[in-house]
């Protein structure tokens, strides 16, 4: 007898790889961690070798594992997409959803597609802006959901998705961040990367720029934490980025004023409380950043 590709093998096979844990991708198919490790091994033999490298933190393709995901992520839609028609769609409907700049590449690559698979005929609108900004919006119900980023007050969102810490940033390498490079006198500005307004990364950079007395000059303003990243690398200017950004090419700052803690926070529009389908994406995005 041939063999054949279990569907159900191959939605637990995604879910792993575009998840990068198992235990995400067993919240994410309603399955235990145990049988998301069956159905992988039971793919493997079929597929003739490994399809996952693991470790104790999350794990990566095989070359096999790379081809067996470009070659079946097609089927996988168009059995979903026969199954729709067949029977017609549980769920259909229109969300908006906005984020922050810096988590749009992890929730567009990670989250969405998931989501977009599970339910196809549910219209998904994304929209990409500063923090303060996102929460204009949903007061406006200009947007059912939003991911953004806000100081931490005395007392913690009990909410909050995670916390995080800002740190100021130079190049690891060049110019700026070298070892007493910063301008010594705080008459002579110091050379910032900043974000936009309505980002309270800008505001934090300016009130302890301020409290501390250190003058500055904009070289670089940007909505794009790309851009913003790019040019702290490049050594044209400081900045304050998330911790989890720093990237091989920069330095934390440590004379610098420190930065008070921020959280990760889910905005729902007031409207959209009783909307199952910001239920589910809600829960999407929550299980995501779930430990």
């Amino acid at each position: 007898m041939s063999a054949t590709l279990d569907i159900d093998l191959l939605r637990t096979f995604h879910a792993v790889a575009r998840l990068n844990q198992f235990r995400a991708a067993a919240d994410h198919v309603n399955r235990s961690p145990a049988a998301v490790s069956m159905h992988i091994q039971r793919l493997e033999a079929v597929a003739g070798g490994r399809l996952l490298e693991r470790d104790n933190q999350s794990v990566s393709l095989t070359p096999l594992g790379q081809r067996l995901l470009a070659g079946t992520a097609e089927l996988l839609r168009t059995h979903d997409k026969v199954l729709s028609e067949l029977h017609g769609s549980s769920l259909t409907g229109h969300v908006k959803l906005g984020m922050s700049d810096e988590y749009a590449e992890n929730v567009i690559r990670h989250i969405l597609p998931l989501f977009t698979e599970r339910w196809p005929n549910v219209v998904l609108e994304i929209t990409i802006a500063a923090s303060l900004a996102l929460r204009d919006q949903i007061a406006r119900g200009r947007l059912h959901l939003a991911l953004a980023i806000q100081p931490t007050g005395k007392r913690p969102d009990p909410h909050a998705l995670a916390t995080t810490t800002p740190v100021w940033v130079g190049s690891a390498t060049r110019g700026l961040s070298t070892p007493n490079s910063l301008p010594v006198s705080v008459d002579e500005p110091l050379p910032l990367a900043m974000h936009v307004a309505d980002c309270p990364y800008r505001e934090v950079m300016l009130n302890t720029l301020a409290q501390s007395g250190r003058a500055w000059r904009v070289v670089l303003s940007s909505p794009s934490s790309q851009a913003v990243e790019t040019c702290v690398e490049a050594g044209m200017a400081i900045s304050m980025v998330d911790r989890s950004r720093v990237s091989p090419l920069m330095r934390v700052l440590e004379d610098l004023p420190a930065a008070p803690p921020h959280e990760v926070v889910l905005l729902r529009a007031p409207d959209a409380h009783t909307d199952p389908i910001t239920d589910l994406l809600s829960a999407a995005i929550r299980q995501h950043f779930s430990p």
